[in-house]
Protein backbone atom coordinates (compact mmCIF):
# COMPACT_ATOMS: atom_id res chain seq x y z
CA UNK A 1 0.00 0.00 0.00
CA UNK A 2 2.91 2.47 0.43
CA UNK A 3 3.80 2.19 -3.22
CA UNK A 4 0.13 2.99 -4.16
CA UNK A 5 0.75 6.33 -1.63
CA UNK A 6 3.60 7.03 -3.04
CA UNK A 7 2.20 7.50 -6.74
CA UNK A 8 -0.82 8.84 -5.17
CA UNK A 9 1.33 11.67 -3.35
CA UNK A 10 3.29 12.38 -6.83
CA UNK A 11 0.67 12.20 -9.07
CA UNK A 12 -1.06 15.22 -6.70
CA UNK A 13 2.23 16.81 -7.30
CA UNK A 14 2.84 16.53 -10.97
CA UNK A 15 -0.85 16.14 -11.32
CA UNK A 16 -1.44 19.72 -9.53
CA UNK A 17 1.27 21.45 -11.47
CA UNK A 18 -0.93 19.42 -14.61
CA UNK A 19 -4.05 20.58 -13.96
CA UNK A 20 -3.35 24.42 -12.49
CA UNK A 21 -1.35 24.41 -16.01
CA UNK A 22 -4.26 23.15 -18.00
CA UNK A 23 -6.50 25.12 -16.35
CA UNK A 24 -4.19 28.45 -16.53
CA UNK A 25 -3.69 27.35 -20.79
CA UNK A 26 -7.83 26.85 -20.42
CA UNK A 27 -7.86 30.55 -20.10
CA UNK A 28 -6.45 31.39 -23.26
CA UNK A 29 -9.19 29.54 -25.32
CA UNK A 30 -11.28 32.39 -24.54
CA UNK A 31 -8.19 34.55 -25.70
CA UNK A 32 -7.32 32.59 -28.61
CA UNK A 33 -11.45 32.23 -30.14
CA UNK A 34 -12.16 35.54 -29.47
CA UNK A 35 -8.99 37.67 -31.20
CA UNK A 36 -8.75 34.72 -33.83
CA UNK A 37 -12.34 33.72 -35.59
CA UNK A 38 -13.18 29.66 -36.72
CA UNK A 39 -13.11 31.51 -40.05
CA UNK A 40 -10.04 33.16 -40.42
CA UNK A 41 -8.71 29.70 -39.36
CA UNK A 42 -6.23 30.87 -37.31
CA UNK A 43 -6.73 28.59 -34.91
CA UNK A 44 -6.85 25.87 -37.45
CA UNK A 45 -2.84 26.80 -37.92
CA UNK A 46 -2.46 26.58 -34.52
CA UNK A 47 -3.48 23.03 -34.07
CA UNK A 48 -2.01 21.85 -37.26
CA UNK A 49 1.52 23.41 -36.00
CA UNK A 50 1.79 21.74 -32.60
CA UNK A 51 0.49 18.25 -34.28
CA UNK A 52 3.57 18.51 -36.45
CA UNK A 53 6.03 19.31 -33.25
CA UNK A 54 4.17 16.66 -30.64
CA UNK A 55 5.49 14.19 -33.83
CA UNK A 56 9.06 15.46 -34.08
CA UNK A 57 9.37 15.96 -30.47
CA UNK A 58 9.08 11.88 -30.37
CA UNK A 59 11.64 11.54 -32.99
CA UNK A 60 14.08 13.63 -31.96
CA UNK A 61 13.84 12.18 -27.94
CA UNK A 62 13.94 8.70 -29.64
CA UNK A 63 12.44 6.82 -26.42
CA UNK A 64 15.22 7.88 -24.12
CA UNK A 65 13.46 9.17 -21.41
CA UNK A 66 11.95 5.86 -20.87
CA UNK A 67 15.32 4.30 -21.55
CA UNK A 68 17.08 6.71 -19.14
CA UNK A 69 14.78 5.51 -16.37
CA UNK A 70 15.64 1.60 -17.17
CA UNK A 71 19.13 1.96 -17.59
CA UNK A 72 19.97 4.37 -14.67
CA UNK A 73 17.59 2.15 -12.32
CA UNK A 74 19.91 -1.32 -13.55
CA UNK A 75 22.56 -2.35 -10.84
CA UNK A 76 25.61 -3.03 -12.88
CA UNK A 77 25.46 0.46 -14.60
CA UNK A 78 27.01 3.83 -13.51
CA UNK A 79 23.70 6.16 -13.29
CA UNK A 80 25.78 9.45 -14.19
CA UNK A 81 27.50 7.58 -17.04
CA UNK A 82 23.34 6.73 -18.57
CA UNK A 83 22.63 10.26 -17.58
CA UNK A 84 25.86 12.11 -19.50
CA UNK A 85 25.48 9.17 -22.50
CA UNK A 86 21.52 10.39 -23.14
CA UNK A 87 22.28 13.77 -22.84
CA UNK A 88 24.82 13.91 -25.73
CA UNK A 89 22.76 11.93 -28.12
CA UNK A 90 19.62 13.69 -27.75
CA UNK A 91 21.18 17.22 -28.09
CA UNK A 92 23.24 15.63 -30.79
CA UNK A 93 20.19 14.63 -32.73
CA UNK A 94 18.30 17.86 -32.28
CA UNK A 95 21.36 20.35 -33.05
CA UNK A 96 21.47 17.60 -36.52
CA UNK A 97 17.95 18.48 -36.53
CA UNK A 98 17.89 22.67 -36.23
CA UNK A 99 20.77 22.43 -38.59
CA UNK A 100 18.62 20.63 -41.51
CA UNK A 101 15.97 22.46 -41.18
CA UNK A 102 17.44 26.02 -41.31
CA UNK A 103 19.27 24.94 -44.58
CA UNK A 104 16.02 23.65 -45.92
CA UNK A 105 13.47 25.94 -44.17
CA UNK A 106 11.23 27.28 -47.42
CA UNK A 107 11.10 24.20 -49.48
CA UNK A 108 9.90 22.74 -45.88
CA UNK A 109 7.63 25.59 -45.36
CA UNK A 110 5.97 24.70 -48.67
CA UNK A 111 5.12 21.19 -48.25
CA UNK A 112 3.65 22.01 -44.89
CA UNK A 113 1.44 24.76 -46.64
CA UNK A 114 3.12 27.90 -44.78
CA UNK A 115 5.55 28.70 -47.66
CA UNK A 116 4.12 33.07 -47.22
CA UNK A 117 5.65 32.36 -43.25
CA UNK A 118 9.17 30.32 -43.25
CA UNK A 119 9.64 32.33 -40.14
CA UNK A 120 6.87 30.00 -38.25
CA UNK A 121 8.77 26.83 -39.20
CA UNK A 122 11.83 27.85 -38.33
CA UNK A 123 11.22 29.84 -34.78
CA UNK A 124 9.28 25.83 -33.79
CA UNK A 125 12.20 23.90 -35.25
CA UNK A 126 14.57 25.64 -32.82
CA UNK A 127 11.89 25.27 -30.17
CA UNK A 128 10.82 21.87 -30.39
CA UNK A 129 14.79 20.91 -31.05
CA UNK A 130 14.98 22.40 -27.31
CA UNK A 131 12.25 20.76 -25.86
CA UNK A 132 13.55 17.57 -26.74
CA UNK A 133 17.22 18.67 -25.08
CA UNK A 134 15.27 19.39 -21.90
CA UNK A 135 12.82 16.47 -21.59
CA UNK A 136 16.75 14.46 -20.35
CA UNK A 137 16.62 17.05 -17.32
CA UNK A 138 13.19 16.73 -16.54
CA UNK A 139 13.43 12.91 -16.86
CA UNK A 140 16.63 13.36 -14.42
CA UNK A 141 14.03 15.52 -11.85
CA UNK A 142 11.50 12.64 -12.19
CA UNK A 143 14.44 9.75 -11.70
CA UNK A 144 15.41 11.84 -8.62
CA UNK A 145 12.05 12.54 -6.73
CA UNK A 146 12.49 15.80 -7.19
CA UNK A 147 8.69 16.56 -8.09
CA UNK A 148 8.35 19.97 -6.56
CA UNK A 149 10.87 21.33 -8.72
CA UNK A 150 9.56 19.61 -11.59
CA UNK A 151 6.20 21.15 -11.24
CA UNK A 152 7.32 24.81 -10.15
CA UNK A 153 8.79 25.02 -13.31
CA UNK A 154 6.39 23.41 -15.54
CA UNK A 155 4.06 26.00 -13.92
CA UNK A 156 6.90 28.88 -14.72
CA UNK A 157 6.49 28.02 -17.95
CA UNK A 158 2.99 28.11 -18.04
CA UNK A 159 2.33 31.04 -16.52
CA UNK A 160 5.15 33.46 -18.60
CA UNK A 161 3.22 31.87 -21.80
CA UNK A 162 -0.59 33.46 -20.40
CA UNK A 163 1.31 36.51 -19.57
CA UNK A 164 3.22 36.88 -22.82
CA UNK A 165 0.14 35.92 -24.74
CA UNK A 166 -2.13 38.03 -22.70
CA UNK A 167 -0.03 41.18 -23.41
CA UNK A 168 0.00 40.56 -26.99
CA UNK A 169 -3.56 39.26 -27.86
CA UNK A 170 -5.15 41.03 -25.13
CA UNK A 171 -3.42 44.26 -24.22
CA UNK A 172 -1.92 45.24 -28.12
CA UNK A 173 -5.11 43.73 -29.48
CA UNK A 174 -2.83 41.29 -32.07
CA UNK A 175 -4.47 38.60 -34.94
CA UNK A 176 -1.28 37.36 -35.87
CA UNK A 177 -1.17 34.16 -35.27
CA UNK A 178 2.90 33.53 -35.62
CA UNK A 179 3.69 35.62 -32.14
CA UNK A 180 2.30 32.07 -30.38
CA UNK A 181 4.78 30.64 -31.49
CA UNK A 182 7.59 33.16 -30.48
CA UNK A 183 6.36 33.36 -27.06
CA UNK A 184 6.61 29.27 -27.10
CA UNK A 185 10.54 30.39 -27.86
CA UNK A 186 10.87 32.76 -25.30
CA UNK A 187 9.31 30.52 -22.53
CA UNK A 188 11.39 27.01 -23.85
CA UNK A 189 14.74 29.30 -23.67
CA UNK A 190 14.11 30.54 -20.04
CA UNK A 191 13.33 26.91 -19.09
CA UNK A 192 16.80 26.01 -20.48
CA UNK A 193 18.40 28.39 -18.24
CA UNK A 194 16.32 27.27 -15.04
CA UNK A 195 17.49 23.60 -15.85
CA UNK A 196 21.44 24.52 -15.68
CA UNK A 197 21.84 23.24 -12.18
CA UNK A 198 21.05 19.71 -14.28
CA UNK A 199 22.89 20.31 -16.95
CA UNK A 200 26.19 21.43 -15.68
CA UNK A 201 28.46 20.31 -12.64
CA UNK A 202 29.75 16.74 -14.07
CA UNK A 203 31.94 15.58 -16.85
CA UNK A 204 29.79 15.25 -19.94
CA UNK A 205 30.53 11.22 -21.14
CA UNK A 206 29.48 9.60 -24.18
CA UNK A 207 29.71 5.57 -23.59
CA UNK A 208 29.35 4.29 -27.31
CA UNK A 209 28.90 0.42 -25.73
CA UNK A 210 26.57 1.98 -23.58
CA UNK A 211 24.48 3.50 -26.28
CA UNK A 212 24.49 0.83 -28.48
CA UNK A 213 22.81 -1.07 -25.75
CA UNK A 214 20.59 2.18 -24.86
CA UNK A 215 19.42 1.77 -28.48
CA UNK A 216 18.67 -1.95 -28.19
CA UNK A 217 16.40 -0.79 -26.02
CA UNK A 218 15.04 2.45 -27.13
CA UNK A 219 14.09 1.52 -30.86
CA UNK A 220 10.87 -0.43 -30.23
CA UNK A 221 9.98 2.60 -27.62
CA UNK A 222 10.56 5.08 -30.81
CA UNK A 223 8.67 3.45 -32.81
CA UNK A 224 5.46 2.71 -30.32
CA UNK A 225 6.21 6.40 -29.41
CA UNK A 226 5.93 7.59 -33.23
CA UNK A 227 2.71 5.44 -33.89
CA UNK A 228 1.19 6.65 -30.66
CA UNK A 229 1.71 10.16 -31.35
CA UNK A 230 0.31 9.68 -34.65
CA UNK A 231 -2.73 8.39 -32.89
CA UNK A 232 -2.91 11.60 -31.04
CA UNK A 233 -1.88 13.99 -34.15
CA UNK A 234 -2.17 12.37 -37.59
CA UNK A 235 -5.61 13.35 -38.24
CA UNK A 236 -4.53 17.16 -37.35
CA UNK A 237 -1.49 16.66 -39.92
CA UNK A 238 -3.82 14.80 -42.58
CA UNK A 239 -7.12 16.69 -42.20
CA UNK A 240 -5.90 19.76 -44.36
CA UNK A 241 -5.13 17.16 -47.39
CA UNK A 242 -8.32 14.94 -46.73
CA UNK A 243 -10.72 17.59 -46.67
CA UNK A 244 -12.12 18.34 -49.50
CA UNK A 245 -14.06 22.00 -48.75
CA UNK A 246 -12.30 25.04 -49.07
CA UNK A 247 -13.27 26.10 -45.07
CA UNK A 248 -10.25 23.25 -44.21
CA UNK A 249 -8.28 25.29 -41.19
CA UNK A 250 -11.63 26.39 -40.23
CA UNK A 251 -12.74 23.14 -39.57
CA UNK A 252 -9.96 22.01 -38.30
CA UNK A 253 -9.74 24.70 -36.00
CA UNK A 254 -13.45 23.78 -34.88
CA UNK A 255 -12.14 20.70 -34.24
CA UNK A 256 -8.74 21.36 -32.37
CA UNK A 257 -10.54 23.94 -29.46
CA UNK A 258 -13.61 21.69 -29.54
CA UNK A 259 -11.02 19.02 -28.70
CA UNK A 260 -9.27 20.47 -25.80
CA UNK A 261 -11.93 20.50 -23.58
CA UNK A 262 -11.51 16.89 -23.90
CA UNK A 263 -7.92 16.90 -22.82
CA UNK A 264 -8.51 16.73 -18.85
CA UNK A 265 -7.71 13.15 -20.13
CA UNK A 266 -4.16 13.49 -21.22
CA UNK A 267 -3.61 15.44 -18.14
CA UNK A 268 -4.63 12.84 -15.79
CA UNK A 269 -2.67 10.49 -17.87
CA UNK A 270 0.39 12.44 -18.05
CA UNK A 271 0.30 13.25 -14.01
CA UNK A 272 0.12 9.68 -13.75
CA UNK A 273 2.85 8.34 -15.64
CA UNK A 274 5.25 11.05 -14.20
CA UNK A 275 4.39 9.54 -10.90
CA UNK A 276 3.87 5.74 -11.59
CA UNK A 277 7.17 5.06 -14.61
CA UNK A 278 10.13 5.91 -12.40
CA UNK A 279 8.26 3.85 -9.72
CA UNK A 280 7.56 1.02 -11.47
CA UNK A 281 11.23 0.30 -13.12
CA UNK A 282 12.80 0.99 -9.30
CA UNK A 283 10.29 -1.71 -7.87
CA UNK A 284 11.19 -4.27 -10.75
CA UNK A 285 12.37 -6.54 -8.80
CA UNK A 286 9.95 -6.22 -5.65
CA UNK A 287 7.79 -9.09 -4.12
CA UNK A 288 4.11 -8.10 -4.76
CA UNK A 289 4.62 -5.76 -8.06
CA UNK A 290 1.74 -7.54 -9.65
CA UNK A 291 -0.71 -6.30 -7.18
CA UNK A 292 0.50 -2.59 -7.22
CA UNK A 293 -0.32 -2.74 -11.26
CA UNK A 294 -3.68 -4.36 -10.93
CA UNK A 295 -4.88 -2.40 -8.13
CA UNK A 296 -3.38 1.51 -10.14
CA UNK A 297 -4.63 0.08 -13.09
CA UNK A 298 -8.08 -0.22 -11.27
CA UNK A 299 -8.40 3.37 -9.66
CA UNK A 300 -6.76 5.17 -12.68
CA UNK A 301 -9.68 3.66 -14.90
CA UNK A 302 -11.92 4.78 -11.82
CA UNK A 303 -11.10 8.05 -11.62
CA UNK A 304 -10.63 9.05 -15.37
CA UNK A 305 -14.62 8.04 -15.67
CA UNK A 306 -15.21 10.08 -12.82
CA UNK A 307 -13.76 12.82 -14.73
CA UNK A 308 -15.27 11.92 -18.15
CA UNK A 309 -18.21 12.40 -16.21
CA UNK A 310 -17.76 15.49 -14.64
CA UNK A 311 -16.74 17.04 -17.87
CA UNK A 312 -20.08 16.04 -19.89
CA UNK A 313 -22.12 16.78 -17.07
CA UNK A 314 -21.01 19.65 -17.53
CA UNK A 315 -20.34 21.01 -20.86
CA UNK A 316 -22.93 23.01 -21.41
CA UNK A 317 -20.80 25.57 -18.91
CA UNK A 318 -17.59 24.58 -19.66
CA UNK A 319 -18.17 25.53 -23.45
CA UNK A 320 -18.08 29.25 -22.94
CA UNK A 321 -14.31 28.39 -22.42
CA UNK A 322 -14.82 28.88 -26.72
CA UNK A 323 -15.94 32.16 -26.82
CA UNK A 324 -17.52 32.37 -30.30
CA UNK A 325 -20.64 30.10 -30.82
CA UNK A 326 -18.76 29.37 -34.16
CA UNK A 327 -16.83 26.86 -32.13
CA UNK A 328 -19.57 24.72 -30.65
CA UNK A 329 -20.91 23.25 -33.55
CA UNK A 330 -17.99 20.81 -32.67
CA UNK A 331 -18.61 19.78 -28.76
CA UNK A 332 -20.26 16.37 -30.18
CA UNK A 333 -16.64 15.35 -30.43
CA UNK A 334 -15.52 15.95 -26.60
CA UNK A 335 -17.10 12.56 -24.99
CA UNK A 336 -15.18 10.55 -27.98
CA UNK A 337 -12.00 12.11 -27.54
CA UNK A 338 -12.12 11.65 -23.94
CA UNK A 339 -13.45 8.14 -24.04
CA UNK A 340 -10.32 7.53 -26.99
CA UNK A 341 -7.85 9.23 -23.94
CA UNK A 342 -9.11 6.74 -21.55
CA UNK A 343 -8.49 4.53 -23.62
CA UNK A 344 -4.68 5.89 -24.37
CA UNK A 345 -4.40 5.82 -20.43
CA UNK A 346 -5.42 2.14 -20.02
CA UNK A 347 -3.04 1.34 -22.96
CA UNK A 348 -0.47 2.96 -21.20
CA UNK A 349 -0.55 1.21 -17.81
CA UNK A 350 -0.60 -2.09 -19.57
CA UNK A 351 2.34 -1.63 -21.50
CA UNK A 352 4.58 -1.83 -18.39
CA UNK A 353 4.70 -5.71 -19.05
CA UNK A 354 6.77 -5.64 -21.56
CA UNK A 355 9.10 -2.50 -20.72
CA UNK A 356 9.82 -5.03 -17.43
CA UNK A 357 10.73 -7.65 -19.80
CA UNK A 358 12.75 -5.54 -22.16
CA UNK A 359 10.34 -6.84 -24.78
CA UNK A 360 9.49 -3.31 -26.06
CA UNK A 361 9.56 -4.39 -29.43
CA UNK A 362 5.89 -5.37 -28.92
CA UNK A 363 4.97 -1.69 -27.93
CA UNK A 364 6.13 -1.02 -31.35
CA UNK A 365 3.47 -3.56 -33.19
CA UNK A 366 0.52 -2.82 -30.72
CA UNK A 367 0.90 1.03 -31.88
CA UNK A 368 1.61 0.47 -35.15
CA UNK A 369 -1.95 -1.91 -34.98
CA UNK A 370 -3.47 1.25 -33.71
CA UNK A 371 -1.99 3.95 -35.71
CA UNK A 372 -3.15 1.78 -38.84
CA UNK A 373 -6.89 1.98 -37.76
CA UNK A 374 -6.69 5.26 -37.19
CA UNK A 375 -5.06 5.97 -40.70
CA UNK A 376 -7.24 4.27 -42.59
CA UNK A 377 -10.33 5.44 -40.63
CA UNK A 378 -9.07 8.92 -41.22
CA UNK A 379 -8.51 8.26 -45.23
CA UNK A 380 -11.48 6.76 -45.82
CA UNK A 381 -14.40 8.69 -43.67
CA UNK A 382 -12.58 12.39 -43.67
CA UNK A 383 -13.87 13.40 -47.08
CA UNK A 384 -17.41 12.40 -46.51
CA UNK A 385 -17.58 13.26 -42.41
CA UNK A 386 -14.92 15.64 -41.75
CA UNK A 387 -13.60 15.71 -37.91
CA UNK A 388 -16.09 13.29 -36.38
CA UNK A 389 -14.07 10.91 -38.35
CA UNK A 390 -11.23 12.13 -36.49
CA UNK A 391 -12.49 11.44 -33.45
CA UNK A 392 -14.08 8.14 -34.03
CA UNK A 393 -10.31 7.53 -35.57
CA UNK A 394 -8.69 8.00 -32.58
CA UNK A 395 -11.37 6.02 -30.70
CA UNK A 396 -11.03 2.84 -32.93
CA UNK A 397 -7.23 3.06 -32.92
CA UNK A 398 -6.60 3.38 -29.19
CA UNK A 399 -9.34 0.73 -28.67
CA UNK A 400 -7.73 -1.79 -30.73
CA UNK A 401 -4.07 -0.88 -29.37
CA UNK A 402 -5.78 -1.47 -25.72
CA UNK A 403 -7.25 -5.12 -26.34
CA UNK A 404 -4.30 -6.27 -28.47
CA UNK A 405 -1.65 -5.26 -25.68
CA UNK A 406 -3.99 -6.83 -22.62
CA UNK A 407 -4.57 -10.15 -24.70
CA UNK A 408 -1.10 -10.64 -25.54
CA UNK A 409 0.40 -8.84 -22.54
CA UNK A 410 -1.75 -11.80 -19.70
CA UNK A 411 0.43 -14.61 -22.14
CA UNK A 412 3.74 -13.20 -20.99
CA UNK A 413 3.14 -11.41 -18.02
CA UNK A 414 -0.34 -12.41 -16.80
CA UNK A 415 -1.17 -9.53 -14.12
CA UNK A 416 -4.90 -10.43 -12.40
CA UNK A 417 -6.42 -7.05 -12.61
CA UNK A 418 -10.11 -6.40 -11.11
CA UNK A 419 -12.42 -7.03 -14.43
CA UNK A 420 -15.54 -7.31 -12.44
CA UNK A 421 -14.98 -4.10 -10.73
CA UNK A 422 -13.63 -2.03 -13.50
CA UNK A 423 -16.64 -3.81 -15.23
CA UNK A 424 -19.01 -2.25 -12.62
CA UNK A 425 -17.70 1.24 -13.05
CA UNK A 426 -17.63 1.09 -16.83
CA UNK A 427 -21.20 -0.20 -17.25
CA UNK A 428 -22.45 2.36 -14.33
CA UNK A 429 -20.42 5.29 -16.38
CA UNK A 430 -22.27 3.78 -19.30
CA UNK A 431 -25.54 4.36 -18.16
CA UNK A 432 -24.70 7.40 -16.79
CA UNK A 433 -23.71 9.21 -19.56
CA UNK A 434 -26.56 8.00 -21.54
CA UNK A 435 -29.19 9.56 -19.19
CA UNK A 436 -26.97 12.48 -19.07
CA UNK A 437 -28.04 12.57 -22.91
CA UNK A 438 -31.36 12.02 -22.60
CA UNK A 439 -31.95 14.92 -19.96
CA UNK A 440 -30.26 17.40 -22.25
CA UNK A 441 -33.63 18.12 -23.68
CA UNK A 442 -34.86 18.75 -20.42
CA UNK A 443 -33.25 22.73 -20.44
CA UNK A 444 -30.48 24.30 -18.69
CA UNK A 445 -30.75 23.76 -14.96
CA UNK A 446 -33.37 20.60 -15.05
CA UNK A 447 -30.30 18.63 -16.80
CA UNK A 448 -27.32 20.29 -14.86
CA UNK A 449 -29.73 19.14 -11.79
CA UNK A 450 -29.72 15.33 -12.40
CA UNK A 451 -26.36 15.14 -14.01
CA UNK A 452 -24.68 16.54 -10.22
CA UNK A 453 -26.73 13.63 -8.73
CA UNK A 454 -25.39 11.55 -11.12
CA UNK A 455 -22.31 12.46 -10.50
CA UNK A 456 -22.55 12.11 -6.97
CA UNK A 457 -23.95 8.55 -7.32
CA UNK A 458 -20.86 7.45 -9.27
CA UNK A 459 -18.81 9.03 -6.29
CA UNK A 460 -20.73 7.77 -3.40
CA UNK A 461 -20.11 3.67 -5.17
CA UNK A 462 -16.36 4.65 -5.45
CA UNK A 463 -16.33 5.95 -1.63
CA UNK A 464 -18.57 2.79 -0.49
CA UNK A 465 -16.45 -0.04 -2.06
CA UNK A 466 -13.02 1.41 -3.10
CA UNK A 467 -12.07 4.52 -1.22
CA UNK A 468 -11.24 4.32 2.15
CA UNK A 469 -11.71 7.74 3.77
CA UNK A 470 -9.50 6.90 6.22
CA UNK A 471 -6.38 6.74 4.15
CA UNK A 472 -6.72 10.44 2.65
CA UNK A 473 -4.26 12.72 3.33
CA UNK A 474 -5.17 15.56 6.10
CA UNK A 475 -8.64 14.38 6.51
CA UNK A 476 -8.11 10.99 6.93
CA UNK A 477 -7.29 10.94 11.07
CA UNK A 478 -11.29 11.67 11.12
CA UNK A 479 -12.11 8.52 9.57
CA UNK A 480 -9.56 6.36 11.70
CA UNK A 481 -11.38 4.13 14.05
CA UNK A 482 -9.75 5.02 17.60
CA UNK A 483 -7.57 2.99 19.75
CA UNK A 484 -8.46 1.72 22.81
CA UNK A 485 -8.93 4.49 25.90
CA UNK A 486 -7.89 7.16 22.87
CA UNK A 487 -10.66 9.93 22.99
CA UNK A 488 -11.78 10.62 19.08
CA UNK A 489 -14.88 11.49 17.29
CA UNK A 490 -17.80 8.66 17.32
CA UNK A 491 -17.96 9.40 14.05
CA UNK A 492 -14.39 7.17 13.09
CA UNK A 493 -15.62 4.31 14.48
CA UNK A 494 -18.89 4.18 11.99
CA UNK A 495 -16.84 5.16 9.06
CA UNK A 496 -14.30 2.08 10.60
CA UNK A 497 -17.18 -0.15 10.57
CA UNK A 498 -18.31 1.56 6.86
CA UNK A 499 -14.98 0.39 5.53
CA UNK A 500 -15.24 -3.00 6.85
CA UNK A 501 -18.53 -3.66 5.02
CA UNK A 502 -16.75 -2.04 2.12
CA UNK A 503 -14.05 -5.55 1.57
CA UNK A 504 -16.75 -7.96 0.72
CA UNK A 505 -16.26 -6.91 -3.60
CA UNK A 506 -13.56 -9.41 -4.17
CA UNK A 507 -10.68 -6.77 -3.99
CA UNK A 508 -7.64 -8.12 -2.25
CA UNK A 509 -7.12 -7.42 0.79
CA UNK A 510 -5.36 -8.38 4.48
CA UNK A 511 -6.66 -11.07 5.63
CA UNK A 512 -7.15 -9.90 8.96
CA UNK A 513 -8.61 -6.80 8.14
CA UNK A 514 -10.82 -7.18 5.11
CA UNK A 515 -12.42 -3.91 4.65
CA UNK A 516 -8.96 -2.18 3.74
CA UNK A 517 -9.13 -2.41 0.13
CA UNK A 518 -5.80 -2.62 -1.79
CA UNK A 519 -3.82 -3.57 1.52
CA UNK A 520 -2.14 -7.03 0.70
CA UNK A 521 1.03 -8.21 2.09
CA UNK A 522 3.12 -5.93 -0.34
CA UNK A 523 4.68 -2.52 0.74
CA UNK A 524 3.21 -0.56 -1.91
CA UNK A 525 0.22 1.27 -5.21
CA UNK A 526 2.40 16.22 -26.73
CA UNK A 527 2.70 18.10 -26.00
CA UNK A 528 4.91 19.94 -23.80
CA UNK A 529 4.70 23.94 -23.90
CA UNK A 530 1.59 24.01 -26.45
CA UNK A 531 0.19 27.12 -25.08
CA UNK A 532 -3.34 26.05 -26.10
Amino acid sequence: MSKLKSIAKDTAIYGLSSIVGRFLNYLLMPLYTAQLSAASGGYGIITNMYAYVALILVLLTFGMETTYFRFTNKTHEDSQTVYSTTLVSVGAVSFVFVTLVILLLRPISEVMGYGDHPDWVGVMAVTVAIDAFLCIPFAYLRQQKKAIKFAALKLLNIVVSILLNVIYFAWMDGKDVGYAFYINFVCTAMLAVCLVKELTGFRYTFDKALMRRMLNYSWPILVLGIAGILNQTADKMLFPYLYEGSDGLEQLGIYGACSKIAMIMAMITQAFRFAYEPIVFAGVKDKGQHEMYAQAMKYFIIFTLLAFLMVVGYLDILKYILRRPEYWVGLKVVPIVMAAEIMMGVYFNLSFWYKLIDRTVWGAWFSGLGCAVLLAVNIIFVPKYGYMACAWGGFAGYGVAMVASYVVGQRHYPINYPLKDIGLYLLLAVWAYFTMRYVRSWGLWPSLAVNTLLILLFLAVIIRRDLPLSQLPVVGRYFRARKPGQPGNPGQSRQSGQSGKSGKSGKSGNPGNPGQPGQSEISGSPSKNNPC
